[in-house]
């Protein structure tokens, strides 16, 4: 079992957990994840890592509750626990002979683009930032991206905060500014990272993005998480999460990400009728003991 021993609430949807996990923080690096499970019942759910800290033995995790499980890891409380928690998993981000970098993150994307742009500015590479979120109420992490760049620019897609525009707006504006990026990383929705590879195309920058399609084992065998790499198969846990944003089949991805949507709406509303008998069986139980007490007691 692996302990909860910080939750902090990002924003109304988004949730930080720091979980004790010493074999994985002893070996984690940026762009790497984890495949938790909250119990018996549960399913498998891949989530990168955000951060660790090896002399306490931590791991910490940002998620949105948008399904069944990620909602059910946002009911859980600092002393709960999770049943598995398994990693790192996947290829580190390449950082070795960067020297000027943007990084760009969308929504909760930025989550995981934190722990690249903290890595590539820890190992002395000039680091732009870019974080874009819908309004001013879900921004998160601002104060630890603009800790690990030289540069944050936060933009809003309705300019209640930071500047009024998309990532790729202001990423193609820095371009224009004569600033001469040789890597620039992309994490969040999937068209954003389809756009942002469209805006370097021209310019020959290298671009990375980290891909989130379907997966169960996180270990290559179950083939659930492939996508098409330069006309090429390949699997986003054991290859990846990142790829060159250049060669990335996005359309297919999106096609398959959708795959299990009726499913997903289904799980939410739904309810197991065998857990429900038990439960029903239990309470029964315990108010045929309150009236055996009772006559007891008469």
């Amino acid at each position: 079992m692996y302990k909860i021993v910080t939750k902090r609430q990002l924003n109304e949807a988004v949730t930080l957990m720091e979980v004790e996990a010493p074999y994985i923080a002893a070996k984690a690096r940026a762009g790497q994840f984890i495949i938790f499970r909250i119990d018996q019942y549960g399913e498998r759910i891949p989530l990168t890592i955000a951060d660790r800290d090896k002399e306490k033995g931590t791991v910490t995790i940002i998620f949105q509750a948008v399904g069944t499980s990620t909602k059910a890891l946002a009911q859980l409380n600092e002393g709960d626990s999770i049943l598995d928690f398994v990693g790192p998993l996947g290829n580190a981000t390449e950082i070795d002979g960067y020297k000027n970098v943007c990084v760009v993150g969308g929504g909760v994307g930025c989550a995981i683009a934190y722990p690249s742009a903290k890595a590539l500015f820890n190992a002395g590479a000039h680091v732009d930032m870019i974080a874009g979120f819908r309004n001013k109420d879900i921004v998160i992490l601002e104060d630890e991206m603009r800790a690990v760049c030289h540069n944050l620019y936060v933009t809003t897609d309705d300019g209640s905060y930071g500047e009024k525009g998309f990532v790729t707006n202001k990423l193609q504006s820095l371009i224009d500014a004569g600033n001469k990026y040789d890597l620039v990383i992309a994490i969040g929705p999937i068209p954003m990272m389809k756009f942002l590879s469209e805006v370097t195309r021209p310019y020959g920058i290298k671009t990375l993005v980290s891909l989130n399609p379907i997966m169960i084992d996180g270990t290559g065998m179950c083939g659930g998480c492939r996508v098409t790499v330069g006309g090429n198969i390949r699997f986003a846990c054991v290859d990846g999460p990142d790829f060159d944003g250049h060669e990335v089949d996005f359309d297919e991805l999106m096609r398959r990400n959708s795959y299990y949507k009726a499913q997903e709406r289904e799980s939410a509303s739904h309810e197991c009728r065998m857990l429900a008998a038990g439960e029903a069986a239990r309470e029964a139980a315990a108010a045929d003991g309150a009236s055996e007490a009772k006559k007891e007691e008469q």
